[in-house]
């Protein structure tokens, strides 16, 4: 224990497979962003970011700059009723937090690797008129691209916590594939 908090062994290797992950999970629903919100490069933006990071770039401030401005292009397209692109764009933004994924075994830290997923689902299902099915697909997809690497570093924290609505459920239905794949190995 540091600081009185648990800390997780976690490899920079490690966390470049993390953000691949997150950002392989919120690629397919930036569509739905640029379709709703065209000239917004904001979101675009930070999946460039990480992308760069992924494949051997330097992990720095631009990643958690771009990371807030799909924030803010998230909170702007939902204040235009554009629900749909503003989880596509929390979806990106939680691509850059996977960056940065802390060794601290805290429940909310699964969410730098998980949330990508929770939201793109969502965009997906509000796309298609709110058909949880839909999420519930997309779930099964993402947990499908997770490799061996991203379900073992998923495994050093807790379980997903409760809350956070629709994205919530979705990320603990994630969490919890996951986690029986990784019993089941």
């Amino acid at each position: 224990m540091a600081g009185g908090r648990s800390e997780i062994e976690l490899s920079m290797d490690e966390l470049r497979e993390v953000a691949g992950y997150a950002l392989a999970c919120a690629e397919p629903v930036l569509v739905i962003f640029e379709r709703d919100c065209p000239g917004d490069l904001r979101v675009r933006g930070v999946l460039e970011e990480v992308r760069r990071f992924v494949v051997g770039g330097k992990r720095g401030k631009a990643i958690r700059v771009a990371a807030l401005d799909a924030h803010r292009a998230a909170r702007a397209a939902e204040g235009v009723g554009c629900g749909a692109a503003g989880e596509a764009a929390r979806a990106a933004g939680h691509v850059g937090g996977a960056a940065y994924l802390h060794p601290l075994a805290k429940a909310t830290q699964g969410g730098h690797i998980l949330m990508s997923a929770a939201c793109a689902a969502r965009a997906l299902e509000l796309d298609a008129g709110g058909d949880f099915g839909v999420g519930s697909e997309y779930i099964g997809r993402a947990a499908g691209l997770a490799s061996p690497v991203v379900v073992d570093v998923l495994m050093r924290y807790p379980e997903a916590p409760g809350g956070r609505g629709r994205v919530g459920e979705l990320w603990r239905e994630l969490d919890g594939l996951l986690r029986r794949m990784a019993a089941g190995r």
